[in-house]
């Protein structure tokens, strides 16, 4: 049988650095009210880079990291709320910088929850045989969503991307267990308007278009410790094992609040999540990619961990995957 294992991870960030410090000089904020409500402490954001940009360099990344030719893949897939354009899709920008002749190419939106998404789409398509080698990236310039007045929104994005080479194996090693949920009737906890609709039969509608993200933070909260507790059940029951045989646990890096609650929900010690959001901020769906790119570089995993991911976000979305390490 055909398992999708993952080879190759890599990342990239904008070299520009907002303090919350910074931050303080833009809205009325503090370092101490950021840094007790959320654990972020700074987050990188674009000055010119598009998300195809950053998409490209962690893609790029990953590649080398698995030692693979682009010329050798499938299928790309990219997880954004954020893309250059509604067409060309980020993938088919990323298809062509890096010389992926011979891969199909599509966007995918699941907010932050994308790259779990995309991950479970690669491992069906590798499994079904379809496919042998996918490139999954998560890439998002939140920055040009937000409304930099509203400092209940604007301090907690950042902009960046990660990425992963998913592939075949025959070995039972890779995506053990994946479980999917969404919940469409608590869309309007997190939204992100696209163009509204104009056309010369519509009667137009009083009001300024304002394309930023909207949020209702106490909602969003319980959704994602609830969300969190209940997927980690879930894929330890798939996969008949405990929390005993898990190394690490990387959520959505949005808030420490909400993983420090998960972590007390779901009786799991908290130095089993891995959390790099003091640093980033939450930049969606690409969170959990540039975590695992770093956890790499960092030598913390081994052959045979195994980790449990889980996302949630806008839609409301949720879903986690258990990965042995390989």
């Amino acid at each position: 049988m055909r398992h999708a294992t993952i080879i190759g991870t890599g990342s990239y960030l904008p070299d520009n650095i907002l303090t919350n410090d910074d931050m303080a000089k833009l809205v009325e904020t503090s370092d101490e009210w950021i840094a007790s409500r959320t654990g972020i402490k700074e987050r990188r954001i674009s000055k010119g880079e598009k998300t195809s940009d950053l998409a490209y360099e962690a893609a790029r990344k990953a590649l080398q990291n698995a030692k693979l030719d682009a010329k050798d893949l499938d299928l790309i897939i990219c997880a954004t709320i954020t893309p250059d354009s509604f067409m060309p899709s980020v993938s088919c920008i990323v298809q062509e910088r890096l010389g992926a002749s011979k891969a199909a190419a599509f966007d995918l939106t699941a907010a932050c929850t994308g790259l779990i998404y995309a991950m479970a789409t690669a491992s069906a398509f590798i499994e079904s045989g379809m496919y042998q080698n996918i490139l999954v990236i998560g890439a998002e310039t939140l920055s040009k969503t937000l409304d930099w007045t509203d400092r209940s929104t604007c301090v907690l994005f950042g902009d960046g991307a990660g990425a992963l080479v998913i592939t075949a194996s025959e070995q039972k090693k890779g995506i053990i267990s994946v479980n999917l949920l969404s919940d469409g009737s608590k869309q309007e906890y997190l939204c992100l308007s696209a163009i509204p609709l104009s056309n010369p039969f519509v009667i137009k509608e009083d009001g300024i278009f304002q394309p930023t993200i909207s949020m209702k933070g106490q909602e969003v909260f319980k959704f994602a410790v609830r969300s969190i507790t209940d997927h980690i059940k879930t894929v330890l029951l798939k996969a008949a094992i405990t929390a005993e045989d898990i190394k690490y646990i990387v959520t959505h890096q949005a808030n420490y609040r909400i993983i420090e609650h998960a972590a007390k929900s779901s009786g799991i010690p908290l130095e089993k999540f891995f959390m790099n959001l003091d640093r980033y901020g939450n930049t969606s769906a690409a969170t959990i990619g540039i975590a695992l790119d770093e956890m790499v570089q960092k030598d913390m995993l081994q052959t045979g961990d195994r980790i449990i991911l889980v996302g949630f976000g806008g839609g409301m979305t949720s879903g986690a995957i258990l990965v042995e390490w390989n």
